[in-house]
């Protein structure tokens, strides 16, 4: 029961509102104490807003830690309940996961009961904070609390996937267009996306331009690493532009299966991702050159994580994919004068090599 009491009648209640009288303060939440309330009434404080917790209700913080202790911590920490909210913490470099779905039942069981996490499939560190459990009033009905753990016992709300040490083959092709500088910072600007996702970037491979030439790389690498923590990353001196360009060519000649040539994340379209074998093969787009997150950075994170990733999960990456604007692109997203046009990634590859020969 909520409301206006009269102070003589308030013991064991839970204050709703900070008090304060006389260099004392009793915080929000605080559990009214006959000492508490003979300190107020010889103050002349006749009545306090507090909440009175009834048979059939859970105080905020055991509410709080219910709940959340059913939800589960697999490579998470949960912190103490105060004042009605538990937070998660990530214990290891990986993937975040939510079930969005479970945890929009969740949600809608009570007002009383709430749960807020980050996005689903983003990378986080160890330390950080991924979730939390809120619980809005001072009390929450038990039926509510009994009926929200017992859908989060349903399936895994959210879980961290930790980053599984891979190795990743470099396969680039060259181009004369294509400067020594240019592809030495490619190389480098990968090795440190791996590191920071715990695997390593073997020695680079450079090969022509051509399908054939990528095609007998790609099967070096298949039959000299067949393990499953390995991974193939294909840069190409030229952007891809069809189904049919050099890099999924190369793969299918290779023996393996493309399964998707382009993503809806910007920066990011023109990737390319197959396989060969269980091997994943990933044409990286040409804004991965640059150390600024693109689509490549969404591909790994999930591959790196042991988390399923095929065509039609990419295809469902739209949402949340019109990422920020780097500086290295030479033209922002925005709309264009009469008779302009924006420029395609291929334009862009092409003015920056222009622009490395110059300087």
């Amino acid at each position: 029961m909520f409301g206006i009491m009269e102070t003589r009648t308030a013991l064991g209640a839970i204050l709703a509102h900070k008090v304060s009288a006389e260099g004392r303060t009793f915080q929000k939440g605080h559990k009214l104490t006959r000492e508490n309330l003979s300190f107020l009434g010889s103050l002349g404080i006749s009545q306090v807003t507090a909440h009175r917790i009834e048979p059939d209700e859970v105080d905020e913080e055991s509410a709080a830690d219910l709940v959340s202790r059913a939800i589960g911590a697999e490579y998470m920490r949960i912190a103490p309940a105060v004042g009605g909210r538990m937070n998660f913490y990530s214990q290891a470099d990986g993937l975040f996961v939510a079930d969005k779905k479970l945890v929009d039942i969740f949600n809608s069981i009570d007002h009383a009961i709430t749960f807020a996490s980050l996005a689903d499939r983003i990378s986080v560190k160890a330390g950080e904070m991924i979730a939390t459990v809120k619980i809005i009033p001072l009390a929450a009905p038990r039926s509510a609390v009994e009926a929200a753990a017992s859908v989060a016992k349903i399936g895994c709300m959210i879980k961290v996937m930790p980053f599984r040490r891979h190795t990743v083959s470099l396969i680039a092709t060259q181009l004369p267009s294509l400067s020594e500088k240019t592809m030495s910072k490619t190389a480098r600007i990968l090795g440190g996306r791996l590191m920071e996702r715990n695997s390593l970037l073997l020695p680079e491979t450079r090969v022509a331009h051509s399908a054939e030439a990528v095609a007998a790389a790609l099967k070096v690498e298949v039959e000299t690493r067949p393990r499953s923590d390995h991974m193939i990353v294909i840069f190409g001196a030229s952007a891809v532009v069809d189904k049919n360009d050099v890099i999924p060519e190369a793969i299918r000649l290779a023996g393996g299966v493309v399964e998707r040539v382009g993503m809806p994340v910007d920066p990011g379209n023109l990737l390319v991702l197959g396989r060969v074998g269980d091997i994943p093969v990933i044409g990286a787009p040409g804004c991965a050159r640059s150390s600024s997150e693109n689509g490549l950075d969404w591909v790994l994170d999930r591959l790196i994580a042991g988390d399923h990733l095929d065509g039609l999960d990419i295809s469902r990456m739209g949402v949340g994919g019109l990422l920020k604007e780097i500086s290295a692109r030479p033209q922002l997203r925005e709309e264009p004068a009469r008779g302009a046009h924006f420029l395609d990634e291929e334009s862009v590859s092409a003015q920056l090599r222009e622009r490395e020969r110059t300087i």
